[in-house]
């Protein structure tokens, strides 16, 4: 199991890491959005309910907007974070 990190398109990137558990999620997403130009985006997508706070607070503390957030039939949530 590896996490999944691509670019969908220009500007818009996707982070999977869905069967991870804290800290890993957060940590991976922190790796991904520095690779990241400022005003990009990032769609993540976990399913490790706890790392959501975590990775809310990181982006509130690093100027990063979580511009939606969406919880799939299953437990997958995928939000999508611009880069500040």
């Amino acid at each position: 199991m590896a996490a999944k990190f691509e670019k969908v398109s220009d500007g818009k990137y996707q982070l999977d890491v869905q069967g991870y558990v804290c800290p890993h999620p957060q940590i991976y997403t922190k790796k991904a959005l520095e690779k990241l130009a400022s005003g990009d985006t990032l769609d993540l997508v976990f399913d490790n309910p706890s790392s959501g706070e975590s990775i809310s607070a990181m982006c509130a503390t690093e100027g990063n907007d979580i511009v939606s957030q969406v919880q799939d039939a299953g437990k997958a949530m995928r939000w999508t974070i611009r880069k500040g």
